[in-house]
């Protein structure tokens, strides 16, 4: 939905009774509230008739379109190439050499990120994270791991923070080789220069909310940086209302050939990690198992990351990762926080983890030679319609409660206003309990609490918030309550 859109569709199924209570001025303001319109040729299947409009994607502004023309596929590849010629990046591997290890493409990292900042007029800030890890699963001896982290502060609200990482450690076959050649360029430099690019364009624009964009170290070794960095910013008291891990973000052909360039999967878990037992339980009570913080997140990806602009499709995959594997969004998820993981549709596990040699003709190991730097291009700017959409529109609204204290026919929702200086109002969505995705939209204005025509015990209801210039937030799932 953009900014431009009316709201005088016509509704697609019966009529029904005024579906809320308000006051005169907030009935106005719900007015003004751009929604999404519906052909008058349409003839919408699928979609149940009730109160509100059929959900309509919200749609690239002006500058996202801009932005995803700026990135720039020979520079991913420069820097995959440039990651994987440090021959290893072992979080174990030499921390001094100044050509080869992760010392080495750690130092070159920061260099190229402070490079980046120096245009932003100080707006982001690059620092090296680093502590010492006592010996523990995969680290024999203290060892020093270092993040490398772009901060990019936000105008209105820079407490509100979304997050991109990538690991630039490395491995070979076996996970304590320190010393033979781990190039790494799928797993993981590919997620590195994703994020790399991404602070190249943002630098030089501003945002309201702020971006952390991560360079972290020791996943292989056990997401050890990314722990440290989630670690900081809780102790920091940030809002941290999402985080995206790309890890293995390469390629999109599998060892037997299976190609498919135009997907990337997006993990998404479903009742947080972080919920007490009696919380999920709860939740799984009266619904919402597939109504997550990640999974609104991910619902959120696919809602504003066009495919005719970024040039690929978002697959979610409602599971926490793959099996047998884990990536730097978990430290995350652990701290509460909504996150997922990008990774490619297909993975070339002949290639994945392999020492660099060659059998019977062929060469294995994960070079830059097995990478689709198209394909990385097309996930760099995935990334990037998601961040601008998140750091530019207003927060996901807090403390929405759908009120179950009555025995009634139709639904009360409550939340807290959010300050943001340019929020314009908030949108109920609802959905079938059989559909994975919000169907309908009903604009409401400015208003905190609203009761809508439609029972509760029947479809799934969330809230999102509106600003001036029709960015919506992500969907808040509400909790029973009063």
């Amino acid at each position: 939905m953009g900014a431009d859109e009316t709201t005088g569709a016509r509704p697609t199924g019966p009529s029904r009774r005024t579906f809320l209570t308000a006051s005169a001025a907030a009935t106005a303001a719900a007015v003004a509230t751009p929604v999404a319109a519906t052909p008058a040729t349409a003839a919408p299947t699928l979609i149940p008739p009730g109160p509100g409009h059929p959900i309509t994607p919200q749609s690239p502004d002006r500058e996202l379109r801009t932005l995803l023309r700026e990135i720039d596929r020979h520079r991913i590849e420069a820097t995959v190439r440039r990651l994987a010629a440090f021959g290893t990046r072992h979080t174990l591997s030499d921390q001094d050499d100044p050509r080869r290890g992760i010392g080495a493409a750690r130092d070159w990292i920061h260099e190229q990120l402070t490079g980046y900042a120096a245009a932003s007029g100080g707006r982001m800030t690059v620092q090296l994270q680093s502590y010492v890890q006592q010996p523990a699963s995969r680290i024999p001896v203290p060892t020093r791991i270092t993040n490398v982290v772009a901060t990019l502060r936000g105008d209105t609200a820079p407490e509100r923070v979304y997050v991109v990482t990538g690991h630039y450690d490395s491995r070979a076959t076996d996970v304590m080789d320190a010393v033979s050649d781990a190039p790494g360029a799928d797993d993981d430099a590919s997620g590195v220069a994703v994020l790399m690019e991404l602070a190249r364009v943002l630098a030089t624009r501003r945002t309201e909310a702020t971006i952390v964009l991560a360079a972290v170290a020791g996943e292989e070794q056990g997401l050890y940086g990314s722990t440290y960095l989630a670690g900081q910013l809780k102790a920091a008291g940030l809002d941290v209302q999402g985080m995206f891990s790309n890890d293995i973000v390469g390629s999109s052909t599998a060892d037997d050939g299976t190609r498919d360039p135009r997907v990337v999967r997006l993990f998404a878990e479903g009742v947080p990690t972080a919920e007490t037992p009696a919380e999920a339980s709860t939740r799984q009570s009266v619904g919402g198992e597939n109504d997550s913080p990640s999974r609104q997140l991910a619902r959120f990806v696919t809602d504003v990351s066009d495919s005719g602009a970024t040039g690929i499709r978002v697959r979610v995959i409602y599971r926490r990762d793959r099996y047998l594997r884990g990536s730097d969004h978990i430290p995350f998820l652990r701290q509460g926080w909504p996150a997922g993981r990008f990774t490619e549709p297909n993975e070339d596990f002949a290639h994945q983890h392999q020492d660099v040699r060659v059998v019977a003709g062929k060469q294995y190991g994960d070079l830059p030679e097995f990478c689709d730097f198209d394909y990385i291009t097309r996930v760099a700017r995935v990334n990037a319609a998601a961040l601008w959409s998140l750091a530019q529109g207003p927060g996901t609204p807090k403390g929405v409660v759908v009120v179950t204290t009555n025995l009634t026919n139709d639904t009360t929702l409550r939340w807290r206003r959010g300050d943001e200086p340019d929020l314009a109002g908030y949108e109920v969505v609802w959905r079938e309990t059989t559909a994975a995705e919000w169907q309908r939209v009903i604009a409401v204005g400015d208003v905190t609490e609203v009761t809508v025509d439609l029972s509760k015990d029947n479809v799934f209801f969330g809230v999102r918030a509106v600003d001036h210039a029709g960015h919506r937030s992500p969907v808040a799932f509400p909790r029973p309550g009063s």
